[in-house]
């Protein structure tokens, strides 16, 4: 176990934001964190990274480095009239670490950046803001990151861009991501595991495929000419667009496209639909 909060409560006055929280992060595997936004993500972050304290409860961290833990919370905290090479010695001063010119190679080539640049942190985009945060979360080799939000304002382009250095981290570095997110979307191929928080308490958890297939109530199917298939008419599918929304009650899906297929229909994908209130619980 490489990382471990047992029964972490947090109130701000009468406020609960974190109520018995608990979960268990192993090394080299990726963790989602998904809730609502204000379910109590970023302060569970907080408490990780030892910016704020839990009113009870433990968290242990399995590491003897320098900086067991490093992370993002809401956003990349940069100074944007600095360059990166500006950037990355501040915080490794603050770290107390010295940034030669070779850890400042190792750092930017490690979240894919290049080092040419010495503009400023303002000209760049935000996903590369996004991966010189990441940089400096990881100075000092942390064996945990935790990253609240990551792929918030990111084009698509920038997000399978992120989740691939990742999964990078996670697989070649071995070390172990939390990540949150009010996006299911984002974490379904990503993570191994999801937490899911809702009003400060998690109320499931488990691997990330099953979570997600067990709160799958239709599936989008994309294809041509579907309005004329006789198929779609018996499962009582809704007609969109180029697509067609097929409920999962009492069908087998693989066999609704292999009819769709022998009926000489053209399907290009199948899209499951993510019930809200099936994952997140009731309000």
């Amino acid at each position: 176990m490489m990382l471990r909060a047992r029964n972490i409560y947090k109130s701000y006055g009468s406020l609960e934001v974190l109520k018995n929280v608990t979960i268990e992060c192993h090394t080299g595997k990726i963790y989602g964190l998904i809730g609502a936004n204000g379910t109590g993500k970023t302060t569970l972050f907080r408490i990780l990274l030892g910016l704020i304290k839990q009113d009870s409860g433990r968290i242990e961290i399995d590491s003897h480095g320098i900086k067991p833990i490093g992370g993002i919370v809401e956003k990349p905290a940069l100074y944007g009239y600095l360059s990166a090479y500006e950037n990355l010695k501040v915080f490794a001063q603050i770290q107390g670490l010295k940034l030669t010119k070779e850890l400042f190679h190792q750092s930017m080539q490690q979240v894919g950046l290049s080092t040419a640049r010495t503009d400023a942190v303002n000209n760049y985009s935000l996903g590369m803001k996004q991966r010189l945060g990441l940089a400096v979360a990881l100075l000092n080799n942390p064996a945990c990151i935790v990253l609240d939000e990551p792929f918030s304002g990111l084009d698509p382009m920038g997000i399978f861009a992120l989740h691939e250095l990742i999964k990078e981290l996670s697989g070649k570095k071995q070390i172990t991501v939390i990540i949150s997110s009010h996006i299911i979307s984002e974490l379904t191929d990503l993570c191994d595991t999801l937490y899911i928080l809702n009003k400060g308490e998690i109320i499931k958890s488990g691997a990330a495929a099953q979570l997600l297939e067990e709160s799958v109530t239709t599936y989008k199917i994309v294809g041509k000419n579907l309005e004329r298939s006789e198929v779609m008419k018996k499962v009582n599918a809704v007609i969109l667009d180029k697509s067609a929304l097929v409920s999962s009650k009492n069908i087998g899906i693989s066999e609704v496209l292999k009819e769709l297929i022998e009926e000489g229909m053209e399907v290009s994908s199948c899209i499951p639909q993510t019930d809200l209130k099936a994952l997140f619980g009731p309000e």
